[in-house]
């Protein structure tokens, strides 16, 4: 079953095949100072109302900010300057809160961030703000839409110098020669309505769910996604249905410099993946069994430590926008998609910018916690030869360290 696709108002394409948005009319009247200046009141209103409601507030005022919103101040103003011209409200169609003025593009930006970061209903994210339940729907909604075509930058395969910066430093972090990265999965779980409940939505856990396959940098950021595939795939499957596995196999992806040995062998590009994955030329498994050798228990363990990049990466990006993490009601399956994409470009953007996450906003679980994982088992003869490659040159790489201490 193909992935959902979403079909977008007010956009066609170029002859370059970018999605462009269609403007209807000019461009609007330049708005007021007063309008364009930034917005603070907002915050105070919304901490005030925290400490109404009884939550619990951290008291460093840039620590609460960050616990609710999971920015600095100075990140959360770049996200609104990528924004702005599709967020300002004007009368008289701009969006307003209950007190009868148009909601800044600060405040609107609050409210989608809330929503998407502490995972709450829209009714409990608009009490919050002072505005509706439907308001709380359409503001989100219109940050969505403008950060999925605003801040894609955000999420890009790395060209060649950056490829070389990533595999440089996994080898001086775990050792291991032309690895640009791990991959792995996620299930994003949800309610369906009973006319659109199926099989295929229903994966293993009996649960209806959404897949989410991410690859990730040194730096635990995302340089490709695949989601839109209902979760009752498996990661295989799904790896071998995304356009990340053609590129690959085409050798458009990981066809970058390659590595030789000091035994004569080649090593190219590749990431490192767990077990449910297929061992590729470009994809590196563990090997399986009991009573292994000493050397193929230490290509395990330097392999899991790259591999594990994409397993923190999935569990920062759920602990950070917890409505990936809770069960959603009843969303909207075509729009989905873009919900999880957003939450991987923020979830970069804190990475670019160098934000620190909060030690509570990290997950205390495992980001799939419920699931097993099924051994996939198919081994590519390619993938095999580089596997060993791999593994001997570790070895030669240990007994060379023996030798001179």
């Amino acid at each position: 079953m193909p992935p959902t696709k979403k079909a977008k108002k007010g956009k066609k394409k170029s002859k370059d095949g970018k999605l462009k948005i269609a403007r209807s009319r000019g461009a609007p009247p330049p708005l007021p100072p007063v309008l364009r200046a930034l917005d603070t009141e907002w915050w105070y209103t919304f901490l005030n109302k925290q400490t109404e409601l009884k939550h619990v507030v951290p008291s460093d005022e840039g620590e609460a900010f960050r616990h609710f919103f999971r920015t600095s101040r100075k990140t959360f103003d770049y996200i609104c300057s990528i924004v702005r011209e599709d967020l300002i409200s004007r009368p008289p169609s701009g969006l307003i809160n209950i007190e009868g003025r148009l909601l800044s593009v600060e405040k609107q930006v609050a409210i989608a961030m809330r929503r998407l970061a502490s995972g709450d209903s829209q009714v409990s994210v608009g009490i919050a703000f002072g505005v509706g339940q439907s308001t709380v729907s359409q503001v989100t909604w219109r940050f969505i839409e403008s950060m999925e075509d605003r801040a894609r930058h955000h999420l890009a395969w790395p060209n060649q110098e950056r490829l070389e910066q990533i595999k440089a430093a996994l080898e001086d972090a775990y050792g291991l020669p032309n690895c640009c990265g791990g991959v792995d999965g996620t299930h994003v779980t949800m309610t369906l309505p009973a006319v659109e409940s199926s099989e295929d939505w229903c994966d293993h856990a009996k649960n209806y769910s959404m897949f989410l396959q991410g690859v990730v940098d040194d730096q635990m950021r995302f340089i490709d996604i695949v989601t839109g595939w209902p979760g009752s795939m498996t990661f295989s499957r799904l790896m071998n249905y995304s356009g990340f596995f053609k590129l690959c196999e085409s050798g458009e992806r990981l066809n970058g410099s390659v590595k030789v040995s000091a035994e004569g062998a080649e090593i190219r590009e590749y990431i490192a993946g767990d077990s449910c994955y297929p061992l590729l030329s470009w994809l590196m498994t563990p090997y399986e069994g009991k009573n292994l050798s000493a050397p193929l228990q230490n290509f395990n363990a330097r392999q899991k430590a790259a591999r594990l990049l994409g397993t923190n990466a999935l569990a920062r990006l759920k602990g950070s926008w917890r409505i990936l993490h809770k069960v959603m009601w009843r969303p909207d399956k075509n729009k989905l998609p873009s919900i999880i994409l957003v939450c991987c470009l923020l979830h970069n953007i804190l990475i670019d910018c160098h934000d620190e996450l909060l030690p509570s906003v990290q997950l205390p679980e495992h980001h799939d916690t419920g699931y097993t994982r099924e051994n996939c088992g198919q081994v590519d003869p390619n993938g095999k030869v580089m596997r060993e490659n791999i593994t001997a040159h570790l070895q030669h790489r240990e007994a060379s360290k023996f030798l001179s201490n």
